[in-house]
């Protein structure tokens, strides 16, 4: 079974949400509407809060974590996932901040404390160390990411696209899942 509550807390799926078999969602875990979480990927809201905006999804073989509530730190670090961002194949995310129509490359980790704004593309493979903030309609890459440039305006209409094909998918998913269930 794919959610499980850790103490007191169940996750919570808003209308439409598609979560994979294999996938694991623990604890104080909010799945906003037409959201997905993909094969075999993590979201372990157990010692703080994960929360996942409308329309966003999290692809295969990710791992989403949160960092617990310190004297230091009161809140902790939770993590926030806007709307419409795609995370790609095998991210980290750790207690960090991601804005609306974002895109996370394909094993990228992004650290405890980072804030991504709106409209941001995170390079595959790149490494955002704890604490930064970056700058919105840029491109990220390298480990350490650095800025390399402006987004195109092909390049910010491609976020939300990217999203929206994965709730295109995740529908056809859900509608296989309802056709093919035993009666």
């Amino acid at each position: 079974m794919p959610v499980s509550p850790f103490l007191e807390h169940w996750p919570q799926a808003g209308q439409n949400v598609f979560l994979h078999s294999s996938c694991q969602v623990i604890g104080q875990v909010t799945l906003g509407d037409d959201s997905s979480v993909w094969c075999n990927t993590v979201l372990r809201g157990d010692v703080n809060r994960i929360v996942v905006g409308r329309g966003s999804n999290i692809q295969d073989l990710s791992m989403c974590h949160v960092s617990h509530k310190t004297a230091e730190q009161p809140d902790g670090s939770p993590l926030i996932i806007g709307d419409y961002v795609t995370v790609g194949h095998s991210v980290i995310l750790h207690g960090c901040r991601i804005g609306n129509d974002c895109l996370i490359g394909m094993g990228s980790i992004i650290m405890d404390d980072v804030v991504v704004p709106d409209r941001v593309m995170i390079g595959a493979g790149s490494l955002i160390s704890p604490s930064k903030t970056l700058e919105a309609g840029m491109l990220y890459m390298g480990r350490p990411a650095k800025a390399i440039r402006p987004l195109t305006e092909a390049e910010i209409a491609y976020l939300r696209y990217s999203a929206e094909h994965y709730i295109r998918l995740k529908n056809n998913h859900l509608a296989t899942r309802n056709t093919h269930e035993p009666s």
